[in-house]
């Protein structure tokens, strides 16, 4: 998985391209956005267009990480989740959880 980050104004935008299943990508994942948050980094914007699989780690890493900002006061929004991570959220129960929008500036927007 590639993991492309910036920052627009206090917002964490993350861009994900490949698999976000159990072994390095989560790991990888988990790595970037837990010490961001800590450091009060709770405003998240994760685009998933080019996610084309999810498991279910990956999914319990997104609700994790929705839990965590929302702690400390921000949220986790979603940006274009592909067709396989929308239906993967759907067939666990947590696609009602998350805001998704249909483009990064939009999400970004919406912290305001």
């Amino acid at each position: 998985m590639e993991i492309a980050v910036r920052k627009v104004s206090d917002v964490q935008v993350i861009q994900l391209h490949g698999a976000l299943r159990i072994g390095q990508a989560v790991d990888d994942l988990r790595g970037l956005i837990e010490p961001a948050v800590q450091k009060g980094d709770n405003r998240i914007v994760l685009n998933l267009e080019d996610v084309r699989m999810i498991d279910s780690s990956g999914i319990g890493l997104l609700v994790r990480f929705l839990a965590l900002t929302k702690e400390k006061g921000g949220s986790l929004k979603l940006v274009r989740p592909s067709k396989f991570a929308i239906q993967t959220l759907r067939l666990v129960c947590v696609h009602h959880l998350f805001e998704i929008f249909e483009d990064d500036d939009q999400a970004v927007q919406s912290f305001s």
